[in-house]
């Protein structure tokens, strides 16, 4: 049976996080790629995973490189480049540096793996995931933004941690776009059962709606 091929564009903290988990899961083959300026980082790191796969024993071909060609065929397609937040930054503040790397991304993507589906990770996220959109020329059932299964999972994070729970016990509902302006709703949030509104006082549950929207970036 043929393997899944992932490209992942953008080998700094969350690229090459997300090739060691879609390697440890076994979900593909791996081209990791970055700026021609960052070729033998990116091949090293590419190297070192690779070699992580006797010892946690999964085996998958992974590459790392700066050339797009080995990207060709690829079935899915993560963009995480980009410059990340500096202290006193919005995600709306990277709009203008970002909107040129993924477009830049997308469009090559498109040129080699013209079938593939691309998941974009780079901020500010929804602004990107319409410029991968529109460079791409992909239909829009294939060009998806990681946001909103990410956004839950710190609101449920951070509940945990004051509560000191599992977070397997905590159902919680969040809307709105991957900004400062999303929206926790802790009247539809609950832990075991219980409404979290009555486990958490009024004060500390709003500081953890704030940490939420922020993604805890103030430790940034």
């Amino acid at each position: 049976m043929k393997r899944a091929k992932i490209t992942i564009v953008g080998a700094g903290n969350v690229g090459a996080s997300c090739a060691f988990w879609a390697a440890a899961k076994g979900l593909g083959d791996i081209v990791l790629i970055d700026i021609p300026d960052f070729a033998n980082k990116t091949a090293g790191k590419a190297l070192d995973l690779a070699q992580c796969g006797p010892v946690e024993r999964f085996d998958c071909k992974i590459v790392g490189t700066a050339d797009y060609n080995e990207a060709r065929d690829s079935d899915i397609a993560v963009i995480t480049a980009g410059i990340p937040r500096k202290p006193g930054m919005s995600r709306d503040d990277l709009i203008q540096t970002n909107d040129k790397i993924v477009g830049s991304v997308a469009e090559q993507i498109a040129r080699v793996a013209p079938n593939s589906v691309l998941i974009v990770v780079s901020n500010p996220l929804d602004a990107m995931v319409y410029t991968a959109w529109k460079k791409s020329g992909f239909p829009t059932h294939r060009v998806v933004g990681q946001a909103g299964c990410l956004d839950i999972a710190r609101y449920k994070t951070f509940i945990g941690m004051e509560l000191g729970c599992s977070v397997e016990d905590i159902d919680a509902l969040l809307m709105g776009g991957h900004g400062d302006d999303m929206v926790p709703l802790p009247r539809y949030t609950s832990v075991a059962g219980i409404p979290v509104t009555e486990l958490i006082p009024a004060d500390r549950l709003n500081a953890i709606i704030e940490r939420a929207k922020m993604g805890g970036g103030e430790i940034v």
